[in-house]
């Protein structure tokens, strides 16, 4: 439930950055023609969104069970590889975002052409609302029946609102390069988490070995059922008996994001 809460309130935030960006940006112009447009981007975007949540659960619907667990592994592994890239793109252009965006509102004011600034927008807020959707559909897959799990949707919303109000506050204590950083870590925790899951998927598949099974056991120290060891579970992708082949898939994971990430530093 706490991964759900914290996609949604993260990929809202990060959306309502760059709705921030342009609409500031066109009130300080006074272009009310472009905030209609800004709007409309808006909905066109999260329409876009609705529209490939309606069409994943259709997908899963047709599917056999045996196709359906293929499918759901997939969409573990798509949420896994989108969360690192979004990481690594926020890196590489959270800086120069704003001036991107302004660049290109700027343009789209000189040539009237304000359906330019509603595809940027859409297309923005698409990207952030159908990261959101693959996100929850690969966390969902074993909550989606729990009604708290919903729950998570709103309050996501919510806490990104209060959120980006403060980071609009420009505050000491939670800046905006504060929050991508602290964020980042948490994200890549939850990539890490849902690649174990998606290895214990292919085990249960025969698409992948154990090689060993298990590795160790700490369930005396702290298992994975219980409140502290279940919380680890989920968000960081802790097994209190893991099989060689996760717990060397984890290891890959890491050090490939360390080394990425020191790589892209330079």
């Amino acid at each position: 439930m706490g991964n759900a809460l914290f996609i949604v309130w993260r990929e809202t935030v990060e959306a309502m950055l760059v709705v921030g960006i342009l609409h500031s940006w066109l009130k300080q112009h006074g272009h009310g023609t472009g905030m209609r447009f800004l709007w409309g981007g808006v909905a066109v975007g999260v329409g876009l969104a609705i529209l490939l949540a309606f069409a994943i659960v259709g997908i899963a619907d047709v599917l056999t069970d045996t196709g359906l667990e293929y499918f759901q592994l997939g969409m573990v592994g798509v949420a896994a590889v989108l969360i690192v890239q979004m990481v690594f793109w926020m890196r590489a252009h959270g800086r120069k975002l704003k001036r991107e965006l302004e660049s290109s509102l700027a343009q789209a004011q000189q040539q009237a052409n304000w359906w330019g600034m509603l595809v940027v927008v859409a297309l923005a807020v698409a990207r952030e609302s159908s990261e959101a959707v693959v996100f929850l559909y690969g966390l969902g897959t074993g909550e989606g029946g729990n009604p708290l799990f919903w729950l998570m949707l709103p309050l996501g919303v919510l806490l990104a609102w209060g959120t980006f109000w403060l980071l609009q506050q420009s505050s000491r204590f939670l800046t905006w390069q504060r929050f991508f950083r602290i964020s980042e870590v948490l994200l890549l925790l939850l990539a890490a988490s849902l690649l174990v899951n998606a290895c214990e998927r292919a085990i249960n598949l025969d698409l992948l070995p154990t090689l060993l099974d298990p590795v160790w056991d700490s369930s005396a120290l702290l298992s994975d059922n219980g409140s502290v060891g279940g919380f680890l579970a989920t968000f960081t992708g802790y097994r209190a008996q893991p099989a060689l082949s996760v717990v060397l898939a984890y290891g890959v994971f890491w050090c490939s994001v360390l080394f990425g990430l020191r790589r892209q530093a330079r």
